[in-house]
């Protein structure tokens, strides 16, 4: 059974990540992309010439497809999720779920009631890196983790004419919600419900509108403590990833090659962010385990078809929403906030 495909939104999300896994997946099939920009309909044409370019969300919801990826400006992903779940179509919404926890919860409930499948692509849990750390967390390599670094930084000095930087609320845009998104998921995917949250949000870059230099602590329920970077002011980056344990530490440097490689027209397959495991002078390097964006379409197309649990529970993405959300409001008083 091949699963017919409608992508709607056609910018970076659509063009780098979503429509080059669809057409890579077997049981997939991209058969419809709606973007009204001129140069995108243009790429969207040589890139996926037996996709049908469309208009509008509503063309796309009419056109008896089996399940719709919603990669469109977070302002809009409530109300194309509600329009996809009303008209019975299982649906993929981009990271950040929603612009706010209510209003992911509102389209969560709708799926629910409806019976419509619905998962979040948070692909960041398929990198290379990530999947080392929860493999050597599995295999007890650390011992008992105390701390978990992770950083997501860039060097972008300027501002720039995208949504991502437009300060209206209903935007969601920033680097906490773009990438702190990703951050947080992790941090949770791997130790756990979080009790206390303190963060440091700034707006570093003259003229900017929104967060661009973020720092977010979490206390999890199990005690570990997660610390969290995301900027786009970073000249010179830290450390991916560094998780602190009782028998050894594990360090890693750079971003997943697999967004390059997709937004290059290569395969992601296969490549591997390799990392340092040890103390101090006595450290061996781990090769790392291999980057899987692959993994959450093939997963879905299994769920869609023989039943089994989505890629992504939209319960897990709400939790991350109202972290990122406890963390506005303890960056604004200045204090610890309870989840």
């Amino acid at each position: 059974m091949t699963l017919r495909t409608g992508l709607l939104g056609y910018g970076i999300a659509g063009r780098v990540f979503h429509a080059p896994l669809i057409e890579a997946t077997p049981g997939l099939e991209l058969s419809a992309i709606v973007t009204r920009d001129a140069e995108r309909r243009a790429h969207a044409r040589a890139a996926h010439p037996e996709a049908r370019l469309l208009d509008s969300a509503a063309d796309l919801f009419a056109s008896g497809l089996d399940l719709v990826v919603i990669a469109t400006p977070n302002s809009t992903h409530v109300r194309f999720a509600l329009e996809a779940i009303d008209a019975g179509v299982p649906v993929v919404v981009d990271k950040p779920f929603a612009a706010t926890a209510d209003g992911a919860q509102r389209v969560l409930k709708a799926a629910e009631s409806s019976g419509v499948p619905l998962t979040v692509f948070q692909n960041r849990r398929w990198d290379s890196d990530f999947r080392t750390v929860r493999a050597l967390l599995e295999e007890g390599a650390l011992g008992d983790v105390a701390r978990f670094e992770s950083r997501f930084e860039r060097w972008m000095p300027d501002v720039w004419d995208n949504w991502r930087e437009f300060g209206a609320p209903e935007e969601a845009g920033g680097v906490l919600y773009d990438l702190g998104a990703h951050l947080v998921d992790q941090a949770v995917e791997l130790f756990g419900p979080v009790a206390r949250v303190y963060a440091e949000v700034d707006l570093r870059r003259p003229g900017v509108e929104v967060d661009d230099d973020v720092f977010v602590a979490l206390t999890h329920r199990s005690g570990v403590r997660s610390h969290l970077w995301c900027s786009s002011t970073a000249a010179q980056h830290g450390p991916r990833f560094r998780v602190l344990g009782s028998r050894s530490a594990y360090v890693s440097e750079g971003l997943d090659g697999q967004e390059e490689a997709l937004a290059a027209g290569r395969s992601p397959e296969g490549l591997r962010n390799p990392g340092a495991l040890g103390v101090l002078g006595e450290t061996e390097v781990v090769p790392g385990e291999p980057g899987a964006y692959s993994n959450f379409y093939a997963q879905l197309v299994t769920a869609l078809t023989e039943g089994g649990p989505l890629p992504v529970g939209p319960e897990s993405a709400v939790r991350v929403l109202e972290i990122i959300e406890a963390a506005f409001e303890s960056a604004r008083t200045g204090e610890v906030v309870a989840v």
